[in-house]
């Protein structure tokens, strides 16, 4: 209920933001403006939004300089979604069918390519140097990151190292600059922008493997797509890489995944559900995820006692235990 709290005396300026949203994808070409609001009408937490303006409350809070930060990352989140699913062949998403799916591979892909464009013509209107050194820094480690994905589907023997620094670049780094940017763009200290990029670094590596827990723990109607996602497009999340650890299970869930790469992801994944879940995997992923949770709170500590530290810290429990 507080994380509800917390949007709703926001709604405001989320609203403002949304709107934002939709003008910038606008295009006279009918059939890009469509595909581009396709993914934006289905919504979604807008999670990187509220931290660039939470962030923005530790600075000079200036709405009308903020949204040329939180528009941009939300496209740039919207745009590697659409790329993702033509990738992962995912026909699905939020409940709605996918722009691959609705149209086909290459409308999509162009239509995320128009995304990341729209998104760095919203970012232009800010002149702050370090905005755009540390904008087109994330875009190459988050384009890094896809490729890192692509060349470990179905790989067992990758270690953890190698799935921490692969969801630091696909989901950590544009949470962390996020928080980041929300306080550059406020004109707030090098401290306090230090700070928010630790929070959200933390926040963002806690919110994947979250994810990757709940699309092995959740339902289809939870998820807005079926369970067990991950494993079908070939991604060895946490809880797999523990449960390989474990001689007990290992030849057997070898030999399970092996059956799931043969079929390039289409087959029942069911048996493969069951080992991850009858161990005690799932819950050692939970206690890192905890852990960077405990570390994003941290990087508070020094900031501020005003409301928006107060929400950031709500946001990061809702983040650690969220069960969508």
């Amino acid at each position: 209920m507080k994380l509800l709290d917390i949007y709703a005396r926001m709604k405001k300026d989320i609203a403002y933001v949304e709107r934002e949203l939709e003008s910038s994808v606008y295009s006279e070409h009918a059939m890009l403006k469509e595909t581009s609001l396709h993914l934006l009408k289905a919504g979604g937490k807008r999670i990187r939004p509220v931290f660039v303006l939470l962030a923005g409350q530790f600075g000079k809070y200036d709405l009308q300089r903020l949204k040329h930060i939180a528009v941009p990352l939300e496209l740039i989140h919207m745009a590697s979604l659409v790329h993702d699913d033509v990738i992962d062949d995912a026909n699905t998403r939020r409940g709605q069918l996918t722009v691959k799916s609705k149209w086909d591979n290459r409308v999509a892909m162009y239509t995320g390519d128009y995304i990341f464009a729209k998104a760095l013509t919203v970012a232009t209107q800010l002149s702050d140097p370090r905005i755009h050194r540390i904008l087109s820094k994330a875009l190459v480690e988050l384009s890094i990151g896809e490729m890192e994905q692509i060349r470990y589907f179905f790989r067992t023997d990758q270690t953890l190292r190698n799935y921490l620094l692969r969801i630091k670049r696909k989901t950590a780094l544009l949470i962390a600059i996020s928080c980041q940017l929300g306080a550059v763009a406020s004109e707030a200290s090098d401290d306090v922008c230090d700070s928010m990029y630790a929070f959200g670094y933390n926040a963002g590596m806690a919110f994947q493997i979250r994810d990757d827990i709940l699309d092995l723990t959740g339902t289809e109607k939870e998820l807005g797509k079926p369970p067990g996602s991950d494993i079908r497009q070939g991604n060895i999340t946490l809880p797999v890489l523990c449960a390989l650890r474990d001689p007990a299970i290992r030849s057997e869930l070898l030999a399970e995944i092996e059956r799931i790469r043969l079929v390039d992801g289409q087959t029942d994944v069911t048996p493969f559900l069951r080992i991850i879940r009858s161990g005690t995997y799932i819950g050692e992923a939970d206690r890192l995820s905890s852990n960077y949770i405990d570390r994003a709170i941290a990087a508070l500590s020094g900031l501020p006692d005003i409301r928006a530290k107060r929400d950031l810290v709500q946001i990061a429990h809702f983040i650690g235990n969220r069960s969508y």
